[in-house]
């Protein structure tokens, strides 16, 4: 009997090395303590496991969904959404019902995903546009005939299932313009009391994989949740500006750049300190995002920990230079669709400079001397990304929110930067990153020397962009 149980455990686990399922054989590791109020959960966690809404079958991870619904259903008063975008049926009818119970739901989304995509031709779509087209048009086919009726396309639409309900919803040109740079927001407030927030866009893709791709688990992601009255009212007032009076109403709602430029606020989470900073501003405030996050680099004595989805801030590999003069230990797993792009700073930490596709090299590209051997891409299955946006620095202090390392996170998206002193929050997220660390390939890769190669073929040394 004893004998069966270990067998079945065992059995249970599934692997924690690769987003690809697989088994192994041992304990599981021992559950971390959290801070007092704040709550982490990541859809690759090596530690849990949940049936795949694609599938029906077991795979590692937390079920961010099912947790965000959970949310939702325990509202009593308000729920406020800013999402970039939201394409999961069952979070729009979990708003749905909460609003049938009387609570106050409100959503603001990107201008691009606030269509209902069941509304549109395929055939006047952009090629990337007609692609979530048909993977969402896919996902709608609940009962696997390989056709998707009208009523299933409504029943598989976010979006129209909201709209069809009354659920107030504004995108970025509400404002009277055609959009701010990026509304990239990702954040819940629940109840005036409760924040959730973190790397992880609402669609399958963001969550549990891509349709009609079995190996497919999901772009890398967490989302984190503070029981907080204070933050709670910070964020609320970043979204009250966004809505303004709501749709249809006057141009006062604001986005970008149009909003007010407020610096790092402070919050205490039960014990925890949390610095939140929303975004853009100009470059001349010496408060925007990328100097919040220089800053933090700097205060680095041991170790820097990151897993990156998109780094491509010069400013913060010069801080990170100088970090590795000072005997900082280094660590980076940036995502394999990114790493090899021109603008990467990746490239610049491994001491390489790729021309674009015109052969231009960026102005003032400062790549460094000697490849740094702590840079990695993990491996995923297809389709896949590494969507984090996070660092550890000490083991003590975490740095995430849905803000990428770059410029246009800085000065012109909506984004929220988060920085949690926290060394037990720190402990899950360092455990995240060992876990993408352990299947990561390290250096140039085959793929990155390939494109290396091409380009030096094609432009030589190529020509700084003026």
């Amino acid at each position: 009997m004893l004998k069966s149980k270990l067998a079945l455990m065992a059995a249970a686990l599934l692997c924690s090395g690769c987003s690809q399922a697989g088994s192994v054989v041992g304990e599981s590791p021992a559950a971390l303590a959290l801070p007092n109020k704040i709550d982490v959960v990541f859809n690759h966690n090596a530690t849990s496991r949940y049936r795949s809404p694609l599938t029906g079958a077991w795979r590692n991870g937390d079920d961010l969904e099912q947790w965000l619904i959970a949310a939702i259903d325990a509202a009593h008063e308000e729920v406020l959404v800013a999402v970039q975008e939201l394409s999961l049926p069952r979070v729009a009818q979990a708003l749905i019902a909460a609003k049938q119970r009387g609570v106050h739901v409100a959503v603001v989304l990107e201008n691009n995903y606030s269509t209902a995509w069941s509304e549109q031709r395929p055939s006047r779509l952009n090629q990337r546009e007609r692609k979530r087209w048909h993977q969402l048009n896919q996902l709608a086919d609940s009962d696997g005939d390989g056709t998707t009726s009208p009523e299933e396309a409504f029943q598989g639409d976010a979006v129209a299932l909201l709209k069809a309900a009354h659920i107030p919803l504004i995108d970025d040109t509400e404002d009277g313009s055609r959009g701010s740079g990026l509304m990239h927001q990702k954040f819940l407030v629940v109840d005036q009391t409760s924040v959730i927030t973190g790397s992880a866009n609402l669609t399958s893709s963001g969550l549990h994989g891509d349709a009609r791709r079995p190996s497919s688990r999901g772009n890398v992601n967490h989302l984190l949740r503070f029981n907080s009255p204070g933050l709670a009212s910070v964020f609320r007032k970043e979204f009250t500006q966004m809505w303004g009076d709501g749709p249809g109403g006057n141009p006062d709602s604001r986005f970008g750049l149009q909003k007010a430029s407020e610096g790092s606020q402070t919050v205490r989470v039960g014990n925890t300190q949390v610095d939140v900073l929303f975004s853009p501003h100009p470059k001349r405030n010496q408060g925007h995002g990328l100097n919040l996050l220089a800053k933090q680099l700097n205060k680095a004595r041991q170790r820097v920990d990151m897993a990156l989805f998109v780094f491509s801030a010069q400013q913060l590999t010069n801080v990170l230079r100088e970090q590795i003069k000072q005997g900082v230990e280094i660590r980076l797993v940036a995502d394999p669709g990114f790493a090899n792009r021109p603008f990467s700073e990746v490239l610049d930490l491994l001491g390489v400079t790729l021309p674009d596709h015109t052969c231009k090299v960026e102005a003032n590209n400062q790549p460094l001397d000697q490849a740094l051997e702590g840079i990695g891409t993990p491996r995923l299955a297809r389709g896949d990304k590494l969507h984090h946006k996070f660092a550890v620095i000490d083991n003590r202090k975490v740095i995430t929110g849905s803000f990428n390392w770059s410029p246009s996170a800085a000065h012109t998206n909506d984004e929220t930067l988060l920085v949690i002193h926290s060394h037990q929050l720190a402990k899950h997220f360092t455990r995240e990153m060992d876990r993408l660390w352990d299947t990561a390939e390290l250096g140039i890769t085959a793929r990155i020397r390939r494109k290396l190669d091409r380009q030096k073929i094609r432009c030589g040394e190529g020509v700084e962009r003026e």
